[in-house]
């Protein structure tokens, strides 16, 4: 057997001649090129930050992310967001068009507002109004689906499909509702002009009623009330949207469907406390009257509450609410109190709808919150409520005396 001597394998610092220097240049040199080391790492480490933070460059990185929260976006460079941004897209149906085209035609300025109704078939006269919508036939597509419970809600879902992909110029918000919705766009406008609509923006409300927020979610916009989508999120959403349908069949309606596929983009709810679903039953006088500081934008569910103005129908009552709101739209429905303390008087207004006048002093928390005259939407029952609500005064001496709104005129100063 051979025998085969092992040779160590060559150093190689010997190759580089750093044994020739002397032991103290040794360690010299090496301090040395560890220090360099940590000064090259840290300066790197400083260019990534100055980059990412510095004020010049915030918007090549940190705002390609959504910013759902914040109210105080900088705009981009462009004119204002105005009523001709904004694309309504309705969804109804042949079968009840012809009567919910009232609704519309109280709040569509024809040549103003921009967008369509989108039906499930050809009706014969595609202006059921003259002064609502248009009407479309949506895309057959929808029909490809399954479902669990409602087959319209897939196709009303798909309704976002059918709008962007018309492609229409000058498109910022798409904003979404029923065919019984009743828009205040001024307001929808002020709103919707706080937030930026080049990045992803999901705006909107949730139920009045715990059970439906419950069975739905609380971070669902619901649809009856109206929710807006910027372009951009839109867009994302159209191009995963059929998969989403696929995949949540077995969700009730089309707002839920669409939260459902947002919530995988990754872009939560973003309330505004404006857009009412109107998921009660009754009357909505305690509701309206004691209004929160927020433009009003929406109203839903008006078929299946009394009229807003009694002796009046809900057309006429809807009248008398945009004789109003046409001479302050800002206002409609704010709430504001006073007290009259020699006369132990408490006075609270409605603008444009109410004046109750309370004869005793009641404290700002009374006068804030609403009196329940209604019951919640699915199962008639007197709460719980999203919001705080007191009981109807049962002794009728202690009771407002109210004034409901009559006309509205210009005065002088």
């Amino acid at each position: 057997m051979s025998r085969t001597r092992l040779r160590p394998s060559p150093d190689p610092a010997i190759k580089r001649g750093l044994y020739s220097l002397p032991d103290k240049t040794r360690v010299i040199f090496s301090y040395l090129t560890r220090i360099s080391l940590i000064l090259c790492l840290i300066l790197s480490v400083s260019l990534v930050l100055y980059t990412s933070f510095s004020p010049g460059n915030k918007n090549q990185f940190w705002h390609r992310l959504p910013h759902p929260s914040r109210t105080g976006t900088v705009l981009s460079p462009g004119p204002p967001t105005n009523i001709s941004h904004v694309l309504f897209c309705i969804g109804g149906s042949a079968a009840t068009w012809r009567d919910r085209s009232l609704y519309s035609s109280i709040w569509w300025v024809p040549g103003v507002t921009r967008g369509f109704v989108w039906l499930d078939k050809k009706i014969d006269s595609p202006h059921a109004n003259k002064n609502g919508p248009p009407a479309k036939v949506s895309s057959p597509e929808w029909t490809r689906f399954k479902y669990s419970s409602s087959r319209s809600a897939v196709r009303i879902a798909r309704i976002i499909s059918d709008s962007v992909k018309l492609r229409l110029p000058d498109v910022r918000w798409f904003v979404m509702g029923d065919d019984d919705t009743v828009y205040y766009t001024d307001n929808l406008v002020s709103v919707l002009s706080r937030y930026d609509h080049n990045q992803m923006w999901y705006i909107g409300g949730n139920s009045e009623s715990v059970e439906q927020d419950v069975m739905h979610s609380y971070d669902m916009a619901f649809g009856g009330g109206g929710f807006a989508l910027s372009y951009p999120l839109a867009e994302r959403l159209v191009s995963k949207l059929d998969g989403c349908l696929d995949r949540y069949y077995y969700l009730y309606g089309s707002d839920q469907r669409i939260w459902a596929c947002i919530s995988e983009i990754g872009v939560p709810i973003t309330r505004e406390r404006g857009f009412h679903q109107f998921d009660i039953r009754g009357s909505a006088y305690g509701l309206l009257a004691a209004h929160p500081l927020a433009p009003l934008v929406s109203l839903h569910h008006l078929g299946g509450l009394e009229p807003l103005f009694p002796n009046h129908n809900h057309e006429d009552s809807l009248k008398s609410i945009n004789q109003a709101y046409r001479a302050d739209p800002p206002r409609i429905f704010q709430q504001t109190f006073c007290h009259d303390s020699k006369r132990k008087w408490s006075i609270s207004i409605a603008w444009g709808y109410t004046v109750q006048l309370h004869p005793l002093l009641l404290p700002a928390k009374d006068l804030q919150t609403p009196v329940q005259t209604f019951k919640t939407w699915r199962s008639w029952s007197d709460g719980p409520f999203a919001f705080n609500t007191r009981p109807m005064e049962p002794d009728l001496c202690k009771r407002p005396v109210v004034f409901m709104l009559e006309q509205v005129s210009e005065g002088g100063f």
